[in-house]
């Protein structure tokens, strides 16, 4: 560590142990971890799921701090914004860019790491629960379970993934054409604001409050907790999984018909998409596969009624279906064995860690069947990069696209890139990035355009990068990067930075940035001429 960044460390642990600290709940050092600590690689590490920053070059906070009280919070942003040094905020860290715990822009910055914020309360009697920003899907579908069978929430398949950065922006999982998106379910919250204020939903105004259910909490302060409703869910689900392969001369029919049908089925049903290429079976070569893969909330017998009559073309067979009850079903899209114990819900790191990246585009219309054949062809030519399409409808489309800041809800479907490789450095990851880059640019005419649309936690930093920084911050960038991820909506989460964190504090490489309304403007209209 440099003299000068030593200097600020240690005036920065100063603060936060002395000037500011609550002297009821005091931070110890034990909750501060600085780079010369032995403990300091285990915790920046334990929650890093993307092998791509987890390398000797990534850059690296000069310290981490680890609250257990909300006092800690509180202390760690004023002490921050008294010596200028930037704050990373991680829950989960399943950020696929590693936006919340490594830098692009900022060479002297410190984590905030929620991790041990995870407390998860029930109040089964109203149907509601509180759930720190630190605890993951997993701890939450885990206390759930443990307290009801016939109650679920709508959020992600994946159990490690952290509760923070899923409901901050946007949140959605296999139950969204029947309940809508995570956010749609929350109905209070918990934000230290720039000030170190502690404010609720009534302190903090309907403004912020819709800001933070979709337009990345980070941008606007550290989010403690989310107040949420569960919904209701039968005690028995039904799972498939059904697999087709171009050497069976049905692919294309099938998948043509998944785009015209899937976002208008029971919204009782979610089918999920996936085309990937493998080995054929027959001849060795390479051919691409489509793969279905749906949650049902009902039995077996009332899904077969429903696929014959919607959707005959897929052959759903008694045999493909599984009952199961909810936690099971979230184990089966995870590709954990079924029969696994719900216990398994509270396990924080995955079995396995890779490099990965990931992308995301929207489907407005039926992609014709020339279209996929194209596609289909520039897949096999690259071999690695998957697609996976999640469809709308439902209760999706009955929820205005200003209700909260995800402004995608009337499209078909969600796409989904997604690579992964194990192999280590530069040059293999610019290899495989290279490939989905490609595939991405030749999906461009089956897309939406205009903005081409992005979701926001899938983060992505080939669209732009803001630097927030009045002498180099393009706004053009900011601009690109705000319709892509909002749309119409990016107008209003600017308004709402302005005036909560006018000195924007609270950023990372795809915040929302601190640009005034007339020049975002002239911006958006230059661009809608081009």
């Amino acid at each position: 560590m440099e003299d000068n960044d030593a200097l600020l460390t240690s005036a920065f642990i100063n603060t936060l142990l002395t000037k500011h600290s609550n002297s009821s709940h005091p931070i110890s050092k034990a909750l501060i971890h600085t780079q010369n600590d032995t403990s300091f690689t285990q915790t920046l590490q334990s929650h890093i799921r993307n092998l791509r920053f987890n390398n000797s070059t990534t850059r690296k906070p000069l310290l981490i701090v680890v609250p257990t009280h909300v006092s800690h919070i509180q202390t760690a942003v004023i002490s921050a914004r008294t010596h200028n040094l930037h704050m990373k905020i991680r829950s989960g860290g399943h950020d696929y860019e590693g936006l919340s715990y490594t830098s692009s822009t900022e060479t002297r910055f410190f984590l905030l790491d929620m991790q041990k914020l995870c407390s998860i309360d029930l109040d089964m009697a109203t149907e509601t629960a509180w759930a720190q920003t630190g605890a993951t899907l997993g701890e939450l579908y885990y206390k759930i379970a443990q307290n009801s069978k016939v109650h679920g929430f709508p959020a992600g398949v994946c159990p490690s993934v952290g509760v923070g950065g899923h409901f901050s922006g946007a949140g959605y999982g296999n139950m969204m054409r029947k309940y809508g998106l995570t956010v749609d379910h929350i109905v209070d919250a918990q934000l230290v604001n720039v000030e170190g204020r502690v404010l609720d939903r009534m302190s903090m105004g309907e403004d912020l409050f819709w800001a933070i259910r979709g337009g990345g909490g980070a941008s606007f302060g550290v989010v403690l907790a989310y107040k949420i409703n569960l919904v209701r869910i039968p005690e028995t689900v039904t799972v498939f999984r059904v697999e087709r392969t171009q050497e069976q001369n049905a692919v294309n029919d099938v998948v043509f018909r998944w785009q015209e049908v899937a976002p208008k089925l029971d919204e009782d049903l979610f089918i999920r998409m996936i085309l990937d290429v493998v080995k054929s079976s027959q001849t060795g070569e390479k051919t691409l596969r489509a793969s279905f893969v749906a949650l049902f909330l009902g039995d077996s017998d009332r899904l077969i009624s429903i696929m014959r009559n919607s959707f005959p073309e897929m052959g759903l067979r008694k045999s493909d279906c599984i009952e199961t009850n909810w936690v099971q079903s979230i184990f089966f899209y995870s590709d954990i064995p079924m029969g696994t114990p719900e216990e398994y819900l509270l396990r924080r790191k995955p079995e396995k860690l890779v490099h990965l990246k990931r992308k995301s585009d929207y489907l407005k219309k039926p992609i014709s069947k020339y279209g996929l054949n194209e596609i289909f062809k520039k897949m096999v030519e690259l071999e690695y990069p998957a697609l996976l399409f999640n469809p709308y409808g439902g209760r999706m489309a009955e929820i205005a696209p200003n209700a909260t800041p995800f402004p995608h809800r009337l499209n078909l479907a969600k796409i989904q890139y997604v690579l992964n490789w194990e192999e280590s450095g530069i040059e293999a990851s610019c290899y495989y990035i290279g490939l989905m880059r490609k595939l991405y640019d030749h999906m461009t005419p089956y897309v939406s355009n205009n903005p081409r649309e992005s979701y926001l936690n899938y983060r992505d930093l080939d669209l732009g990068i803001n630097h927030h920084d009045w002498k180099t911050n393009n706004y053009r960038t900011a601009n690109a990067l705000g319709v892509s991820y909002f749309k119409e909506n990016f107008g209003r989460l600017v308004e709402i930075k302005r005036r909560v964190d006018p000195t924007n504090f609270f950023r990372n490489e795809q915040s929302i940035p601190v640009i005034s309304l007339e020049k975002l403007g002239s911006v958006h209209f230059l661009e809608s001429r081009i």
